[in-house]
């Protein structure tokens, strides 16, 4: 009868903690995500979540700032704001977004590379490591990188412009021999209109001071770390802009281009 019974305890302390676990693992693993991207495609520019109601949700993201000005991101709870003279800033708290991806970043897969490798095959690296293609994945790559090259956009006035013509006016950086960390998010495909399918990332280097949306790099050493996300958040602007617009049709060969 002991053995049985303390067999039965044992048990459900495994049952207790698994659970435990498996709650703790959702809450870390829940995606915020401010607006849709084809609303964003569509000129839907006004801040909509202040950063500091952003900051309750996340401590690691993307995504962009008031009238489009600039690229955000937030790297273990801070926020940088890279706009398109080349100098990095740090927002306010009563800032507002229009459009982000936060999610508190706990990593579930870490892969240490040495070799090499451009941007085509560093995405290639990334979506073999993908355990699923199903659910999103915030991704991190820390290291030494001999090449990284970013973008910037400059802050749109009203009427703003639909988004493939606000990039036509980038401003391109290259950087050379840095130090810095790669983040960004991997969407699935069933996530078109919502958000981007497949690689958006950007860059900060270890000073803070360099950045920008992603366009091409060539790793040294770098560590990728993967965080799976199992739920999704989406917190829809209250703007009559955003109401009103029409955010119908597949955006996404457009979004292709806008990209690069």
């Amino acid at each position: 009868m002991r053995k049985t019974t303390k067999f039965i305890i044992f048990t459900a302390v495994i049952i207790i903690l698994a659970f435990t676990s498996a709650i703790q693992c959702s809450e870390q693993t829940v995606l915020y995500q401010v607006s849709t991207l084809n609303a964003l495609q569509e000129g839907v520019y006004d801040g909509a979540v202040s950063f500091e109601s952003l900051a309750k949700h996340g401590d690691f993201g993307i995504g962009t700032f008031d009238g489009l000005d600039g690229e955000m991101v937030i790297l273990n709870g801070s926020i940088y704001q890279v706009k398109a003279d080349g100098k990095v800033y740090k927002p306010v708290a009563t800032d507002k977004t229009p459009f982000a991806d936060v999610v508190k970043f706990t990593p579930d897969i870490s892969i240490h590379f040495v070799n090499g490798m451009d941007f085509a095959h560093l995405e290639n690296k990334i979506i073999a490591s993908l355990p699923s293609k199903n659910i999103p994945y915030a991704v991190m790559i820390k290291g030494q990188f001999s090449y990284v090259k970013t973008r910037s956009v400059k802050k749109q006035a009203k009427p703003y412009p639909r988004l493939a013509e606000a990039v036509k006016g980038q401003a391109i950086f290259e950087m050379k021999n840095i130090k810095g960390t790669i983040i960004g998010y991997v969407m699935p495909q069933n996530f078109s209109g919502i958000n981007m399918p497949g690689l958006h990332l950007h860059f900060i280097d270890d000073t803070g001071t360099k950045g920008g949306h992603l366009l091409d790099c060539v790793t040294v050493d770098c560590r990728l770390e993967l965080c799976s996300i199992y739920s999704l958040e989406l917190d829809f602007p209250h703007s009559a802009d955003f109401m009103k617009k029409d955010l119908s049709g597949d955006k996404l060969k457009e979004l292709g281009k806008i990209e690069k």
